[in-house]
């Protein structure tokens, strides 16, 4: 199970329950957030970067990350990818993308440890020669995670087409001249943005042994990874052209599964927040105003916490998907949700389950004129009692099966989200 693959579709059980325990939705929130966004100037990609935006993304997470902590210079994904590429047999092209990749591995390793990355004593950012030189390298590494993330994508990456075009020419040299000049200056760009604002100003408070860089969750049946945790501030990063537009709903359950997937309280988390990497805005919320701001049913967040866990395990390893296999198991998710879901008690807001406000004259139903307007939206979509049953999608139909002399080639993996 993915945390990113449960958000995508509003049916999934991962998303029906946070739709329902998280009632205000991320409006709140996002008023909250456009609060705190001053910035003066927003970085947009040059020209060059076109689709790569995502990969330009993905390198500059990573970079960020090492400059507050580098003692794992390569992410998992990109090991994974790396190894992934492996079972590609065209023409000994996989085998040879795996050597590459392991040569990128070493030297990126190598190069982070002699720049020192995550030394306090150093500025966030090194010379611009040597930026560029380590920027072309994460973002080879960023397209060698495509394939450990969404294998689909990958046959469509700057390294996948030269590999499988010219196998025996492919080599660690290559690979580093592929990226583009633009997707270069642009990781570069972010890094410089990120050296003289907030975010190194908590960079500077902290020491490395207070930082984890790509934290996970074990024991927590589904897969995700933000980040960055700087002394109990969990943190996400966002390369947005159009930061303002940030924090969609999507973005706000994600920050809040980070938090819940937390189950042991691993990372003392007290803090959430968002680095907008093109605007250099850093927006954070005490975990108690965050839960407060998305009107979570259940404000203690140890309780919160393992009814999340109990979704997870009730689920099977489907809470990711929008639809089951049987509707024996379409039947079961749907009691699981109903059991699960937050009750008011008596004198209760049943929208948020807060404690309703005194009256001064009649008594009333909801806590605030926030809470009548979410009751009717929650009820159109089955989230309340009273509106249409829950959408849980059944079985799908059988496909057609296909000829015997058809052959398909599939790479999957599990990793982190």
């Amino acid at each position: 199970m993915s945390l990113v693959d449960g958000l995508r579709s509003p049916h999934t059980p991962l998303r029906r329950f946070l739709d329902r325990e998280l009632s205000a939705g991320a409006k709140p929130l996002r008023d909250s957030y456009r609060a705190q966004h001053r910035a003066d100037h927003v970085l947009l990609p040059p020209p060059g970067v076109g689709t790569e935006a995502g990969t330009v993304g993905t390198a500059i997470d990573q970079r960020l990350r090492l400059s507050f902590a580098a003692a794992a210079p390569v992410d998992d994904a990109s090991l994974i990818g790396i190894d992934l590429t492996g079972g590609i047999g065209a023409r000994g092209a996989g085998l040879r993308m795996r050597a590459v990749g392991n040569e990128l591995a070493v030297r990126l390793t190598e190069t982070v440890r002699r720049l020192d990355l995550d030394n306090r004593e150093l500025p966030v950012d090194r010379g611009q020669d040597e930026e560029e030189v380590l920027a072309r390298m994460l973002i080879a590494a960023a397209w060698y995670q495509v394939l450990a993330r969404t294998p689909i994508g990958f046959a469509f990456t700057p390294l996948a087409k030269a590999a499988l075009e010219d196998p025996d020419a492919f080599t660690l040299t290559r690979l580093l001249d592929l990226p583009h000049s633009d997707l270069v200056a642009d990781v570069a760009a972010q890094l410089h943005k990120a050296a003289h604002g907030p975010l190194e100003a908590l960079r500077a408070r902290t020491g490395p042994e207070d930082c984890i860089g790509g934290p996970t969750f074990a024991g927590a049946q589904i897969t995700a990874d933000a980040d960055l945790v700087v002394d109990g501030l969990l943190l996400d990063f966002k390369s947005a052209r159009r930061p303002l537009a940030e924090l969609s709903k999507r973005t706000a359950w994600q920050l809040t599964g980070y938090l819940l997937l937390d189950a042991a309280d691993r990372y003392r988390v007290d803090t959430v927040g968002l680095y907008l990497t093109r605007s250099g805005v850093l927006a954070s919320w005490p975990v108690d105003d965050f839960l407060d701001l998305l009107g979570a049913c259940r404000r203690d967040l140890t309780e919160l916490r393992q009814v999340f866990a109990e979704l997870l395990a009730g689920c099977r390893g489907r809470a990711d998907r929008p639809g089951c296999a049987t509707a024996e198991e379409t039947e079961r998710i749907r009691q699981l949700l109903e059991h699960l879901g937050p009750v008011a008690g008596p004198g209760s807001c049943p929208v948020c389950t807060q404690p309703l406000p005194e009256a001064t004259r009649r008594p009333r139903k909801f806590c605030t004129t926030w809470c009548r307007g979410r009751a009717k939206v929650l009820q159109r979509h089955g989230l309340l009692p009273g509106g249409p049953r829950p959408l849980i999608p059944g079985p799908r139909k059988e496909r057609l099966e296909l000829p015997d002399d058809a052959e398909i080639v599939s790479i999957t993996a599990q990793v982190p989200r």
